[in-house]
């Protein structure tokens, strides 16, 4: 988990993180929240007794937004397999493959 925060590209640290049921842990739960400050919400395993709220777990129901746009963007091959060199091209056509994508969805 260090190396994904270590290598984001925001020039901040979120303040939730939002996981599946295998981010369900103690250990992950006490770093991220000692040594980040970042709130993990993720559903509970089904051997562990509730460790969250209802409440914060609304939020997790709402990730499939996030899934969705992953998967419609799989459908751009420039995308899926980067072969621009430089990231201000590539950040580019995320940002052409989204518009085309809510123009479609409208």
């Amino acid at each position: 988990m260090e190396y994904v925060l270590a290598g984001s590209f925001l020039d901040e640290l979120p303040v939730r993180l939002i996981g599946d049921k295998a981010y369900d842990s103690d250990p992950l739960d006490r770093t991220l929240q000692n040594e980040y400050g970042i709130e993990m919400i993720a559903p509970n395993r089904r051997n562990r007794s509730k460790s969250q709220d209802a409440r914060k777990l609304r939020r997790y129901h709402r990730r499939w937004k996030v899934e969705r746009l992953f998967a419609w963007m799989h459908n751009f091959r420039r995308l899926v397999t980067r072969w621009e060199y430089h990231i201000e091209n590539f950040l580019g056509f995320v940002h052409l493959a989204c518009l085309q994508i809510s123009l479609r969805n409208i």
